[in-house]
């Protein structure tokens, strides 16, 4: 299933806030197609690593490469263009807009990269029957539960077809049972669709559904 081929490098990553260092000579691959679990204790540095992996941030040193594309160097506009169309981002809480539907949650990526309204509402409504929403494609947040507003955002996560899915404690808002099936779900995307994910959780059982698990001590991959 796995072809080896790196889809997230970083090598010597360092990054400080002030006198606080956050990451220290930080260095990890993740196989394409691999699902990863990011584990360590709050505070150390695994969202900050996340978020430099994602082109949220940067590194004050050190080099993270994207399918063979040595992200740290391009310019702003390039950057911007290449998280749009080759990372998928789900974070702890939905963030879904709530004035919108939730085929118009899931579209909006798209309709920003281009697409027109049409055809990312017919990609949308076929992202919600994959993720088991499809008879909520005309519901508002609020009229979701917790565990159907995450994989609306898991949803929304896929429509610019991203190679590499971020996830940060994506589970952490939910009861143990919807966690239990966004993880699953997670597993069911990457058989089907091939995509790699890289994702923090605190939830060692969760954990333990990857293929493996890093563990980030006081900014260091533990051995």
């Amino acid at each position: 299933m796995l072809s080896f081929v790196p889809m997230i490098k970083a090598r010597g990553i360092y990054k400080s806030f002030g006198e606080l260092t956050v990451l220290n000579n930080v260095a990890l691959n993740v196989e394409k197609g691999e699902v990863v679990s990011l584990a360590g204790a709050s505070g150390a540095g695994k969202t900050t690593l996340l978020q430099i992996l994602g082109t949220l941030d940067v590194p004050d040193k050190g080099s993270v490469y994207l399918e063979d594309v040595e992200v740290t160097k391009l310019n702003d506009r390039d950057l911007a263009r290449f998280r749009n169309q080759n990372i998928g981002f789900v974070f702890q809480f939905h963030h879904l807009l709530p004035e919108f539907t939730a085929w118009e949650n899931i579209a909006i990526p798209a309709m920003i990269a281009g697409m027109k309204r049409d055809d990312a509402r017919k990609k949308a409504e076929a992202l919600l029957n994959l993720v088991g929403l499809s008879d909520r494609a005309n519901h508002r947040p609020g009229e979701l539960s917790g565990g159907e507003c995450q994989r609306v955002a898991v949803g929304r996560s896929l429509i610019n077809d991203p190679s590499i899915i971020l996830a940060d404690e994506p589970t952490g808002s939910l009861d143990s049972q919807n966690a239990l099936q966004i993880h699953e779900l997670f597993l069911k995307l990457r058989q089907e669709l091939g995509q790699t994910f890289l994702i923090i959780t605190h939830n060692e059982t969760l954990a333990q559904m990857a293929d493996r698990t890093i563990h980030i001590k006081d900014g260091r991959i533990a051995p």
